[in-house]
């Protein structure tokens, strides 16, 4: 492979990798006021974005210490436990609604094509944002429910590489 060549290759993966780690963060930052994995999605970006930028790796482990005490945190009470199961299961419900694409209600105001956009594109990323949902409060429960330091313990778990 010519040294062109080579150095076109590494240009085009590293503009690669910077856009994948900058829709995740994006993604991420929506995902905190939207239904989805938030804090999640913006820790997968900032580890993405930390094989290339030094600011990025800074940033890692404080957004990961506070993924993994809020998580620790919603699992030490039943009534929190059941209200984030029940919202997943309330946000893949309507996965399957949005892509189901039910006819738009009589009180809709605007064009019936503006009701309930992107169909089963839409309605997938909020099965998915359930399911993962789902995983993570599973893990959090066998890993964080009935520590007595679990804060702590979560702080530790976020730290380890």
């Amino acid at each position: 492979m010519s040294d062109g060549r080579r150095r076109s290759t590494h240009l085009a993966r590293g503009l690669a990798i910077t856009a994948l780690g900058w829709i995740l963060v994006l993604a991420g930052v929506a995902a905190i006021f939207l239904p989805g994995p938030g804090l999640l999605l913006l820790v997968a970006g900032l580890a993405v974005l930390a094989n290339r930028y030094e600011w990025a790796e800074r940033r890692l482990e404080p957004v990961k210490v506070m993924a993994f005490k809020a998580a620790a945190d919603g699992v030490q009470t039943w009534p929190r436990i059941l209200g984030s199961v029940l919202g997943a299961l309330l946000l893949g419900a309507a996965g399957v609604v949005w892509g189901l694409r039910p006819d738009a209600p009589d009180w809709w105001p605007i064009a019936d094509r503006w009701w309930l956009i992107g169909g089963w594109g839409t309605g997938a990323t909020l099965i998915l944002s359930a399911v993962i949902a789902l995983g993570f409060m599973v893990y959090s429960f066998r890993r964080f429910r009935g520590i007595p330091d679990y804060e702590a313990a979560a702080e530790r778990e976020a730290r380890e590489d």
